[in-house]
């Protein structure tokens, strides 16, 4: 939540050039409350655990969140509890008249595929064209994020040698930035995918710019202005147990797969694995969140006019 301080005060300028949120007596005299719209795309199988991830990251702030759990229209899962899609997704075609301050579109396990040969590449291509014109704010989520940077900047992912997994150090590039406050200059972010998006391509876009990377596994965290976007190819949503899991999966499949790096104790997998990223996570969902309702429009209708707060 944002300090009040009067504009003129000396402490305004420095604190805003340092990301913290600021107010004026002004703004604030103008504030007015209502949920904020937050729409889940949610392409992953395992459906409650991802609702609940994002779910508990977003409805961290003290601000009021009406989560929307949307699906693509003609896609079914086959891992979602019978029931549970019916119950509580509404189909994106159901809802696209409406307008949200905020979007995320998850990741997806078809990294494998090029973009034009999942099933529902063609919806999706008009949810991120919607955005446009129907959302404030929109997160792309790993493959969500390389579907978005693909579909607006014909970026293109490339497969890795080796699956990126574990937990790598990343650096903050962007101390400033709304959506960095109170992050570290190192940190941890678990990682776990078989794709990259170079990041000598995303330089070469001047619209874009990567707030967060790792010299080990590249970029990180993008933020797209242009598109009022922003593309995370990693995952601080994840739980404690989210890398054990995928490696006991593999393990019991006999897929070949290297032990999450950095993750357990000495590397040692009959450890309990240790969460380093936690509050980063909470950090990051939460300065999105409040810089979506610093920005946004009391009239939800209105909200791609600015904020009339």
């Amino acid at each position: 939540m944002p300090i009040k301080i009067p504009a003129t005060l000396p402490a305004h300028a420095i604190l805003k050039s340092e990301g913290v949120m600021v107010m004026s007596d002004e703004t604030a005299a103008r504030q007015d409350i209502r949920p904020l719209q937050i729409g889940l795309l949610n392409l992953m199988p395992k459906k409650e655990q991802t609702e609940t991830q994002f779910a508990r990251l977003i409805g961290a702030t003290p601000l009021q969140i009406e989560l929307t759990l949307i699906r693509m229209s003609e896609h079914h899962s086959k891992n979602a509890p019978p029931g549970h899609m019916e119950a509580f997704y509404q189909p994106f075609q159901a809802v696209k008249h409406r307008k949200f301050d905020g979007l995320i579109i998850t990741g997806a396990p078809i990294e494998h595929l090029p973009f034009e040969q999942v099933s529902y590449w063609d919806e999706l291509v008009e949810v991120m064209d919607w955005t446009q014109t129907n959302v404030l704010s929109t997160f792309g989520v790993c493959w969500g994020a390389m579907a978005m940077i693909y579909h607006f900047h014909s970026v293109p992912k490339h497969p890795l040698e080796h699956k990126a997994f574990g937990c790598f150090r990343h650096k903050n590039l962007a101390p400033a930035s709304p959506y960095l406050r109170g992050f570290s200059d190192d940190f941890v972010v678990p990682v776990s995918r078989w794709t990259e998006n170079p990041q000598s391509a995303i330089d070469a876009i001047p619209s874009l710019k990567t707030l967060m990377h790792s010299d080990q596994v590249g970029p990180c965290l993008v933020e797209d202005p242009g598109h009022r976007s922003l593309y995370i190819f990693n995952h601080l949503e994840y739980d404690s147990t989210s890398l054990k899991d995928e490696y006991d999966r593999d393990i019991a499949k006999g897929t070949p797969i290297n032990v999450p790096l950095n993750y357990y104790p000495d590397d040692d997998p009959s450890q309990p694995p240790e969460n380093r990223w936690r509050s980063h996570g909470h950090l990051l969902y939460g300065n999105w969140i409040n810089q979506i309702y610093q920005t946004t429009n009391i009239d939800i209708e209105k909200i791609l006019e600015g904020d009339s707060k």
